[in-house]
């Protein structure tokens, strides 16, 4: 599946004026449905057959399985202009493949692999044929509750295509087994016959690495071209005047101060600093000294280190001379009247003091890099903003930040940048720094430490998660596949190897990856397939560890079993990697039409070649049904909107963050969830550790769904609004707003972004559950109180996805024009 260069159909940029029609049409409104129409959402998951033999004996039992048995909910026709609340009452859960129920047991867990084919075509014309993408969506370093941990030396690969042996593979006997990507047949090493965990001898199918699709393995000397490096932290710090005037230098000095033991390490970490302004400023905290020395360097065009040693010391030995600095750097410049920023040789000299070890260089910048190499000026037109046909600039503007990315990679180093700033900074030049050495990027656009005091508790979130969360050195992943699939291309922040190996000189557990798929031959004797995924990395205290995934999958060779084993969340995901590299490389309307065209072809494809009989509508497999509304949202989703005015920077860091984030957040970045939250009730609610979380339904993105008598939350990944009705219940702002309905000012921005703790049931109810949704993501979302009135209404009302606006079709009126294009 690729892009079409040549697009068959056009999207409407503009929408055409109303129709003539039931009114409110314009809002999104259906025709009335048919009586005894059911508003009844379908459940996602496919059942599966019962009992099933062992990996051992999988190829027989499989090849009698009928997959049409076994998933008629997913193949339901559903006629979307008809069938109005599509949205399941809750999150929606990843399909599950249709394979036996002991195979399905130790499969892969869909949070860290999963495909957007669960049932896998056997042959690439018919994989064309179906219009849909086939990759692979991971999340290798996730934050996992349990992971296997496997210690004994002999580590069992196929000695053929180094595959690591996992539960999918086959015992002929006790001393053979066949690998499930090469089929090669492997000697059972002598080692691996005793079971550590059972103790017993002889029963090789039983050990933990045949049991478990994730598991991690301490790697033996073989694994290592050099020591495992050391936890090394290096500093970067902006100190322009426009730094100072934000205030993050005191947040960040004093984050980094009350995390200090946290930090992940050993008796080895590392730390330095380097700050910048027109020069550069290194500081010696070498033991021995009585006060940090600073040094300055002001030949910026030759840049040098000032001292071999005292640079980057150790931090157990020198933690009071670390302490000392991190308490002063605030006030050394708070009278500074630099206005230069120097980014690009202090980005050299960074790289010059950690090139020698590797490690993670944390840069903070407020502005417009415009001082020696690397330079920018400004390639933003604030009055082209929402006029412009097609957007300029999305591609860096010149290539020292990516070539330097390469060179840190190279050195086992990368660069997570963070962005603070209230201007233009060319996010889309700057952020290469990040993408090419497996770093992050962080960005807080109009950030101050007074005006702004929800970013402020932003970055300090942040800043705590990403100073004490697990890091991995030095590490490189690598994407295996069964004979006859091949990797076609790679999403994410990394460096690309070769062909099927990313350079990640930092892993981090918030990271996520796409991998595109081909079909190179035939599967035609296949069963199933397997996908394994191995990281190879150095852990904080010095180990060197290899976490491997395994998924298997069923191969099909009918149309309605490819449909019924369609994962609409990942085919998004992928199309939205898809669409933001098509951005940049040839038009953002190049994109958007292309992503129009995905959700045309599969439904055309559907209905010519899975439904028997032909009726009117605008028909989808009930797993598809969803698949409009998602490309709706991406069309209207920061990254590819038009006809809004959109800062480029907000732009180019929501398209990274489409790249970059898991498939959990982004999609709540771009479909967000909706709930009413001023009745909220016990009934149906989670208990987890003894908090009990209500659990309201989730509503359409429409205006129809808001009331004013009621107040709403809506989740979209990074950001949350509680919006508060003009005549919201008055017992519901004082028991959880703590503000009577007098002195509510319906004028003001936001009313709290900190929900008051009240010793009330509606409180502890709501902020249950506000919680409840912000531990289940590594980031901080900010929560904005919002009235009719206040300033942040726009932000709130772009994301009523399924709402008309002057320059975007409402859900309606695109499956109208989805409709119109493929009766064509």
């Amino acid at each position: 599946f690729d892009f079409p260069s040549k697009l068959n159909s056009s999207f409407p940029t503009t929408a055409p004026p109303p129709q003539p029609g039931p009114p409110g049409r314009h809002l999104g409104h259906y025709p009335s449905l048919p009586p005894g129409y059911q508003n009844t959402p379908a459940p996602q998951n496919a059942t599966s057959p019962p009992g099933g033999p062992g990996p051992a004996q999988l190829s027989p039992s499989l090849a009698a399985m009928s997959l049409q048995s076994s998933t008629p909910e997913a193949l339901r026709v559903v006629n979307l202009l008809q069938e109005r609340n599509l949205l399941p009452p809750g999150p929606i859960p990843a399909p599950i493949p249709c394979l036996p129920q002991d195979l399905q047991k130790i499969n892969c867990n869909p949070e860290v692999f999963r495909c957007t084919l669960t049932s896998i075509p056997q042959t690439q014309s018919l994989l064309s044929k179906a219009k849909m993408p086939l990759g692979l969506l991971l999340h290798p370093f996730k934050d996992l509750s349990v992971t296997p941990l496997v210690t004994s030396s002999t580590i069992v690969r196929c000695r053929s295509c180094r595959t690591y042996i996992n539960p999918f593979v086959s015992f002929l006997d006790q001393r053979r087994w066949k690998c499930n990507l090469c089929y090669r047949v492997n000697d059972v090493p002598e080692e691996f016959m005793y079971n550590p965990v059972s103790r017993s001898y002889g029963e090789p199918h039983k050990r933990p690495e045949v049991q478990n699709a994730t598991i991690e393995f301490i790697a033996p000397s073989e694994y290592m071209l050099r020591p495992p490096q050391p936890a090394v932290y290096l500093f970067v710090l902006d100190v322009s005047h426009n730094a100072v005037e934000t205030g993050y230098l005191n947040v960040f000095c004093q984050s980094l101060l009350d995390n200090i033991n946290a930090l992940p390490g050993d008796s080895r970490t590392k730390v330095g600093f380097i700050s910048f302004d027109s020069t550069i400023h290194f500081y010696n905290l070498q033991e021995g000294l009585s006060q940090p020395q600073m040094l300055i360097v002001s030949d910026i065009e030759d840049i040098f280190l000032p001292t071999p040693d005292g640079l980057l010391v150790n931090l157990n030995e020198c933690k009071e001379l670390v302490q000392d600095l991190l308490k002063s750097l605030p006030t050394l410049f708070e009278k500074t009247m630099e206005t230069q920023s120097a980014l690009g040789p202090a980005l050299q000299a960074a790289f010059k003091l950690l090139s020698p070890t590797g490690g993670r260089m944390s840069v903070f910048q407020t502005q417009l890099p415009n001082l020696g190499v690397g330079a920018l000026q400004s390639r933003e037109d604030p009055n082209q903003r929402a006029s412009a046909k097609d957007i300029q600039h999305l591609s860096p503007a010149t290539d020292f930040y990516k070539k330097l990315a390469l060179d840190c990679s190279g050195q086992q180093v990368a660069v997570d940048l963070f962005l603070l700033s209230a201007r233009y900074c060319d996010l889309a030049s700057l952020g290469c720094i990040s993408r090419y050495s497996a770093g992050s990027v962080y960005y807080y656009p109009s950030y101050h430490h007074q005006h702004n005091p929800a970013q402020v508790e932003c970055f300090q979130k942040d800043l705590k998660r990403y100073l004490t969360r697990k890091i991995g050195f030095e590490a490189v992943m690598r994407i295996r596949c069964t004979k006859g699939l091949s990797i076609h291309t790679f999403h994410g922040n990394f460096f690309v190897r070769s062909t099927d190996l990313l350079s990640l000189p930092n892993v981090n557990p918030d990271a996520g990856f796409a991998v595109q798929m081909s079909i190179e031959e035939n599967l035609d004797d296949m069963q199933v397939v397997s996908f394994q995924a191995a990281l190879l990395y150095t852990s904080s205290k010095g180990e060197r560890r290899i976490r491997v995934h395994t998924l298997c999958l069923p191969v099909v060779n009918s149309m309605s079993d490819i449909f019924a084993g369609a994962d609409v969340q990942a085919i998004t995901g992928l199309l939205a990697c898809m669409a933001v590299d098509r951005s940049a490389s040839a038009s953002l309307s190049d994109a958007r039409d292309a992503m129009t065209n995905a959700a045309i072809d599969s439904l055309t494809s559907y209905r010519q070649s899975v439904l028997t009989i032909q009726q009117p509508g605008l028909l989808a497999p009930a797993c598809l049904r969803l698949f409009p509304l998602y490309i709706l949202a991406l069309l209207k989703q920061k990254a590819f909107r038009t006809g809004t005015s959109t800062r480029l920077d907000d732009r180019v860091f929501a398209m990274c963050q489409l790249k970059y984030q898991p498939l959990a957040y982004a999609m709540l970045m771009i479909h967000p969830a909706l709930y009413r939250v001023d009745d909220l009730t016990d009934e149906g609610a989670l208990n987890i550790n003894e908090r009990t979380i209500p659990q309201p339904r989730v509503l359409q993105l429409t205006v129809e769904k808001l009331s004013r008598e009621g107040a709403f939350l809506m989740d979209a990944g990074m950001v949350m609004y509680l919006w508060i009705g003009r005549n919201c219940n008055p017992n519901f702002l004082t028991q959880v707003l703590g503000v009577p309905i007098t002195t509510c000012c319906p004028h003001c921005s936001f009313l709290h972004y900190l929900l008051p703790e009240l010793d009330t049931a509606e409180s502890q109810r709501t902020r249950a559950f506000i919680g409840w949704l912000r531990d289940q993501r590594p980031f901080f979302p900010s929560l904005h109180v919002i009235r009719d009135e206040s300033q942040l209404k726009p932000s709130f009302m772009q994301n009523m996805i399924e709402d008309r606006t002057e320059s975007a079709l409402s859900y309606y009126e695109f499956l109208l024009h989805l409709q119109q294009q493929i009766s064509k």
